[in-house]
């Protein structure tokens, strides 16, 4: 089966073995997987000797199921997200833990940006947000877009702010009036978005030097409240910033319990509901049943849709800022 890799910094399509299904992992047949620009330009850039499979996040229809899997079957339509077993291939062995059912009324295209979902509801679960509480979110990609569009939903007064006005454009159309394109236009609305003691939360989704950043974050927020790293920036800040009122910095690790943990991912054991609530499995769910009720969409941040074998275009348009780019899928 093909699927994209990238080797030596470029993009290249290789072959690999087709999957066969496992004890609790079932075999689905990609239709479109989701590139992820700020993880996966990243790999490119490391230029790695050998082929490395790119992706983590993808949707797909259920064509085998391995031993214990009694909440899969084939045929149905599952979204997928965490690498290794997600990625952009043809074939994915997904343990049945990494992924969500999919109902009819649920864009594929939408379905397919579950891991950039998944992600997005653990960064507000890091928050620890409660009812009538309020965000910043600081970098309005498509994760940020996602979290602020999540946010809202929740019903927590929710404000944006990125450099890039098309994208505040986006996301004021999405919805959420309180978007702006410069700190001081935030900062001279921010009592109206937030309420008049500051953010409860500031989400930081941007990549880059963060001191500045997280530095003039910190005067957004109430006394006591919270950064969360999220995107891929420096976390230097001012002690003194962050001693006056006592915040907390805090960083949002993928998409929730069960990341990285062997056991929970290849073994396919869940987490007792009762001792974690929210998995990586979990949030992935949610995200489906916010797309599946139209509280969110991501739809108008698809900018692009390439078939497998023009990937290397897919990427070059990230390589290249080309301009109006937010959300490319890979299709199968």
């Amino acid at each position: 089966m093909k699927a994209i890799a990238t080797q030596q910094g470029n993009i290249v399509i290789t072959e690999l073995p087709a999957p066969t299904p496992t004890a609790g992992h079932v075999i689905v047949r990609t239709e479109f997987s989701a590139i992820s620009p700020g993880t996966e330009m990243g790999f490119l850039k490391r230029m790695p000797e050998q082929p490395v499979v790119l992706g983590y996040s993808a949707v797909g229809i259920v064509e085998a199921v391995g031993d214990g899997v009694t909440d899969r079957f084939p045929g149905q339509r599952v979204a997928c997200y965490g690498a290794p077993y997600a990625r952009h291939a043809q074939r994915l062995s997904m343990p049945s833990n990494l992924t969500a059912a999919v109902p009819d009324n649920v864009d594929p295209k939408e379905a397919a940006f579950a891991g950039l979902g998944a992600i997005a509801i653990h960064a507000l679960r890091t928050a620890s947000l409660s009812f009538g509480e309020s965000t910043a979110i600081v970098g309005l990609g498509i994760l940020g877009n996602l979290i602020a569009q999540i946010s809202n939903a929740a019903s927590y007064r929710t404000a944006g702010l990125d450099l890039d006005a098309g994208r505040v454009e986006a996301l004021r159309g999405l919805g959420v009036p309180h978007a702006y394109a410069s700190p001081e236009a935030l900062e001279e609305k921010l009592a109206d978005a937030v309420g008049p003691y500051g953010a409860d939360a500031v989400l930081i989704c941007a990549s880059g030097p963060g001191e500045a950043l997280i530095n003039r974050a910190m005067s957004w927020l109430r006394d006591r409240g919270k950064i969360v790293i999220v995107g891929d920036v420096t976390t230097e800040y001012s002690r003194g910033d962050m001693f006056g009122k006592e915040v907390q910095v805090l960083i949002s690790r993928a998409g929730g319990p069960g990341r990285y943990d062997a056991s929970y991912e290849r073994e396919n054991r869940d987490y007792p509901i009762g001792y974690v609530r929210w998995t990586e499995g979990r949030n992935i769910g949610e995200y489906i049943r916010l797309l599946a009720e139209n509280k969110i969409t991501i739809a108008p941040l698809i900018t692009d849709v390439f078939p497998l074998e023009r990937a290397e275009e897919a990427y070059r348009q990230y390589e290249l800022s080309k301009p109006g780019v937010v959300g490319t899928l890979i299709q199968y």
